[in-house]
């Protein structure tokens, strides 16, 4: 029987991954001034522990104001390096490769963390607020503050913080970057001319509007070995009329693969603030045919993302071509030994292999006694 294609390994420059499973960089806003701390821990031993191809951390901010929330990770300062490092020795000690998500919020930041209304921080929340930074001086929507428009410097000092952030993730021995370019946030309201109206060389026609994007990848690139993979996460598709559309983000993927970008992680929306979205349609998969068109159009290859919550629906968007990688959230919390469950019901013979020994010896004789009492 030939092995399920989503139990093939995987190669992004020199990290290798034992299957197409990853953890999708999932915010757990518990962090304080950007620190990991147990929870964080207790949060990734699940998923180091259950079969997992690799690993993405959350949302980490390049710089403190560019937080999401207060209780969102960071990678600012190098006090943030130790507790990386506890991560990244975590998922190395049951081979699993992690990487980290390098964001900037912009003027979706200075938010409330989502179980205190996920709006706008205010002047009567626990937390004070903080000035936000966008292309231009547009509110994310009519109950959020208005940003200030990004000047040459603050965008200059971005790039840096990008680059810096990326120096600590070597250091802290993680094994990958993301930069986050979706959902909302800096780089995606840059691209995206539902938040940019500049007039200058970083707004307007396509190219300048892609700029930032291109320079924040070419100082990440610059600033890891050139082994280490630097992936990029797109909202392919604007939720709104007059926003990104797909053959956009398949037109920047092509530039990114060009400046060293190894790999697009392929989501959607997040421009606009609680709208009827008419790109973006949250039902199973929806978002793998955003995937299949970039690596088809643009030569480089594609992690899928989106209510993906069955192993045969997970391998057949490997199957398909449409996608290299699947990205799993809401089925990874709800089973955090999902690949495990997966490789079972796709008959993987090594299948325990994904487990501890421990694990993986006892579930072993467990189904080799239920096997016997069925015969």
């Amino acid at each position: 029987m030939s092995r399920p294609p989503l139990f093939t390994p995987f190669a992004s420059r020199g990290v290798h991954f034992r299957n197409r499973l990853v953890v999708s960089p999932m915010c757990q806003y518990q962090a304080d001034e950007g620190l990991v701390n147990d929870w964080h821990y207790a949060h990734h031993a699940r998923f180091a522990l259950g079969g997992i191809g690799g690993a993405l951390l959350e949302a980490t901010a390049v710089l403190r104001d560019g937080r999401i929330s207060p209780g969102c990770l960071g990678i600012w300062n190098d006090g943030h390096i130790p507790g990386l490092r506890r991560l990244a020795e975590l998922y190395h000690q049951h081979g699993v490769p992690l990487g980290v998500q390098l964001a900037h919020a912009g003027r979706k930041a200075s938010s409330a963390v989502p179980w205190q209304g996920s709006g706008p921080l205010t002047a009567g929340s626990a937390y004070p607020a903080w000035p936000t930074l966008a292309p231009s001086a547009l509110a994310h929507n009519v109950d959020w503050p208005t940003p200030n428009a990004a000047s040459l410097e603050d965008i200059q000092q971005i790039i840096d913080g990008f680059a810096a952030a990326a120096r600590r993730a070597v250091e802290a021995g993680l094994d990958f970057v993301e930069i986050h370019g979706a959902h909302g946030y800096l780089i995606h309201e840059f691209f995206s001319p539902l938040a940019n109206h500049r007039t200058d060389a970083y707004g307007g026609e396509f190219a300048h509007r892609a700029r930032l994007a291109l320079e924040v990848v070419r100082a990440v690139r610059a600033a890891v070995p050139a082994q280490m993979p630097v992936w990029y996460r797109a909202s392919c598709v604007d939720d709104g009329e007059g926003g990104i559309c797909l053959g956009d983000t398949v037109q920047l993927a092509a530039l990114l693969a060009a400046e060293g970008v190894d790999l697009i992680d392929c989501s959607a929306g997040g421009i606009l603030g609680p709208v009827a979205r008419s790109a973006t349609v949250a039902t199973p998969g929806h978002q793998v045919p955003y995937a299949a068109r970039i690596r088809a159009e643009a030569h480089i290859p594609t992690m899928a993302v989106g209510l993906i919550t069955e192993a045969l629906q997970a391998n057949q968007v490997i199957a398909d071509g449409a996608a290299d990688l699947v990205a799993l959230g809401r089925a990874l919390l709800d089973d955090p030994s999902f690949a495990y469950h997966a490789a079972l019901a796709l008959q993987v013979p090594d299948a325990h292999d994904l487990l501890p020994q421990s694990h993986g010896f006892f579930l072993a004789r467990r189904q080799a006694r239920t096997e016997v009492k069925a015969t």
